[in-house]
């Protein structure tokens, strides 16, 4: 039997405030678009790292600082970024068809990691985990928790394959 393991997929449109999540990540793509990578990248971190439901206090916070985050704040014009471009929206923007995904013969495991609680895509996570009857896996470290230091924010790569192939054990 084929076994899916779905680590923190973004799908917005699970989410109970799901207008609202998907408002946050047109911002990030409009900040993109009119200042470039930094400001865009900086908008991407403050959605991704907010907690809980995107509410009028998201909405009211000042623009992210791109130097916060040891971001470019200069334009550099190019447009061709696929996580902070309009291309995104076809991840994040996906509607999942969550009777199919239950009815299909392959098995799935939605997990996030542990430093992700709270944020939008341990709420995905979770949100959708909950409408296909499963209980999330809880990874060790971050959204990129299999990365190691090469990444520039390492993760638990090891503690991360463990869990990895714990999960694989127990269904197959």
């Amino acid at each position: 039997m084929s076994t899916v393991v779905a680590h923190e997929p973004p799908l917005l449109a699970v989410l109970p405030d799901a207008a609202a999540a998907e408002r946050a990540a047109a911002g990030y793509r409009e900040a993109y678009a009119a200042k470039g990578f930094g400001a865009g990248m900086a908008a991407f971190i403050a959605m991704a790292s907010w907690q809980g439901e995107f509410t009028d206090d998201y909405f009211a916070a000042p623009a992210a600082d791109p130097a916060a985050f040891g971001l470019p704040a200069e334009d550099d014009g190019a447009r061709d970024d696929p996580l902070l471009s309009e291309r995104s929206w076809q991840v994040v923007g996906y509607r999942a068809d969550i009777a199919a995904l239950a009815a299909a013969p392959t098995r799935i495991v939605i997990g996030y990691g542990e430093e992700s609680t709270g944020t939008v895509t341990a709420r995905t996570s979770t949100a959708i985990a909950g409408r296909l009857g499963l209980q999330p896996v809880l990874f060790p470290s971050h959204h990129g928790g299999f990365t190691g230091p090469e990444s520039g924010y390492p993760g638990e790569p090891e503690a991360f394959a463990r869990t990895l192939r714990g999960v694989l054990d127990r269904i197959s």
